[in-house]
């Protein structure tokens, strides 16, 4: 049966995600109504929304690639917009992880303010850098982008990592919790151990997050996870929250520089919006392992492209 539920979501995303990317792969701009673009944004963030929530990677990770890479945007406003995706995914599912105790505020506030303050340097840089040249940009979001999915190729994921025991800054916070594994309906209490360690982490998140505008879902679990010991339900889950937090900062940077396009912005964050609250109901029940390598794929693919638009191909 959860065999069956896996394959009906990479059909699903295969037959209506991957036509989207092969029409927009030329370098051609089709003819097509003022609203072909926003519609085909909504449909591609809709997607997006669901599989960045359910891999707990946020929106941003996956929009920016893309969209630059498929969509004849400019950087600058597909990196502001990514951000707004990023936070827009994770204030929709947010809620409804917060009231299945999945996520934590305590352990998303302390690393989310260490990476958001890095996200506002980055995001100076980030512009300052595409100023000189939009081709530098391009090109280093393509080797981050692969860097990203070696990242998560090879990262392993624990559903419940062993912890020894909180050392003195997680008891300082509190930083703990308990919530009930559905599939199994026992409840599980968890906490964390190396919080200096993952909290220093989060500070070269900030940065890329800022630069880029990929968000920081990406990182945030695999920190939380396989450094921290969350159970990686819960680092998935508080991935989400903190995005809410590291992104604003960045995000009104890209704002206040005019490096946000409402024509693009809108219908994206819509379309992520609803399908990140579909994917928040769908996350207690599907492993986030199922959709992985769906998205591993997909990214490489972006990478590809953004370093042959950097060389001009």
């Amino acid at each position: 049966m959860k065999q069956s539920i896996k394959l009906k979501f990479i059909l699903t995303f295969y037959s209506l995600f991957t036509p989207t990317l092969i029409f927009s792969a030329t370098d051609e701009v089709f003819t097509m109504p003022w609203w072909g673009w926003p519609a085909a944004l909504f449909f591609t963030t809709f997607f997006i929304g669901i599989f960045g929530v359910l891999a707990g990677i946020g929106g941003g990770v996956l929009f920016v690639p893309l969209a630059s890479s498929f969509f004849p945007f400019h950087i600058d406003f597909v990196r502001g917009t990514g951000l707004f995706i990023a936070l827009g995914s994770s204030l929709a599912a947010a809620p409804h992880l917060l009231g299945k105790n999945l996520a934590s505020i305590k352990l998303a506030l302390p690393t989310a303010l260490v990476a958001s303050a890095f996200a506002v340097v980055g995001a100076f840089f980030g512009l300052w850098l595409s100023a000189l040249n939009p081709a530098y940009i391009q090109g280093s979001l393509g080797v981050t982008i692969i860097g990203i999915v070696f990242i998560m190729l090879f990262a392993k994921d624990s559903e419940h990592p062993s912890v020894a025991g909180g050392n003195y800054l997680t008891q300082m916070l509190h930083i703990g919790g308990i919530y009930q594994e559905e599939t199994t309906g026992k409840e599980v209490s968890w906490t964390v151990h190396n919080t200096g360690k993952g909290l220093f982490c989060f500070v070269f998140v900030g940065l890329l997050a800022g630069i880029f505008g990929l968000g920081a879902g990406w990182a945030n679990m695999p920190i939380l996870n396989m450094i921290m010991g969350a159970p990686v339900k819960v680092a998935v889950a508080t991935s989400g929250l903190a995005l809410s937090v590291t992104d604003s900062t960045a995000a009104w940077i890209y704002l206040n520089k005019g490096a946000v396009l409402p024509m693009i912005t809108v219908p994206s964050l819509v379309g992520i919006m609803l399908g990140a609250r579909i994917g928040s109901k769908l996350l207690p029940k599907v492993k986030p392992s199922a959709v992985r390598y769906i998205v591993i794929s997909v990214l490489f693919l972006a990478g590809v492209r953004s370093l042959m638009k950097a060389f001009g191909y």
